[in-house]
């Protein structure tokens, strides 16, 4: 009788021991460290995550890059982070240096160059000279805009 009591409790802590063992183990990726933002990660439901920042993306959002990004611009394609109008303006706000606004998903606050009042007002003539002549297609409800 005492044998099979031993063997009994025996039998139950290494239960305890293998139950505790295997909880600890499929916990472990909670504490693995996270893969970096915007890589391809598969989640539960096997959907991919990915964002393609724009060309401008960590570098400085002047006027020089916004004027290259409008260059390349084609407001009869799809807009997306490589194909946007960077003087196009959404519920007041810019968009950032990957075409994204404040309030969206993944939108990141640009860096900003040095202005003074003279080349504002430069600006401000180009800002003229663009609204006068837009591109062929740039139209409200154009794949390449967002308004």
């Amino acid at each position: 009788f005492v044998t099979n009591f031993f063997l009994s409790v025996f039998c139950k802590i290494m239960y305890t021991k293998v139950i505790t063992l295997f909880a600890l183990v499929a916990s472990a990726s909670a504490f693995a460290p996270a893969a970096p933002f915007g890589t391809r990660v598969a989640n539960r439901a096997g959907t991919k995550l990915f964002i393609e920042y724009g060309k401008y993306d960590e570098e400085t959002w002047d006027n020089d890059a916004k004027k290259d990004v409008y260059a390349a611009w084609d407001p009869n394609a799809p807009r997306s982070t490589m194909n946007f109008n960077p003087f196009e303006t959404y519920k007041g706000n810019s968009p950032d240096a990957s075409g994204i606004y404040p309030g969206e998903d993944f939108y990141k606050d640009p860096i900003r160059g040095d202005v003074n009042f003279a080349q504002m007002q430069a600006e401000q003539a180009e800002i003229k000279e663009r609204l006068a002549n837009p591109k062929p297609g740039d139209v409200p409800g154009a794949p390449g805009c967002k308004n």
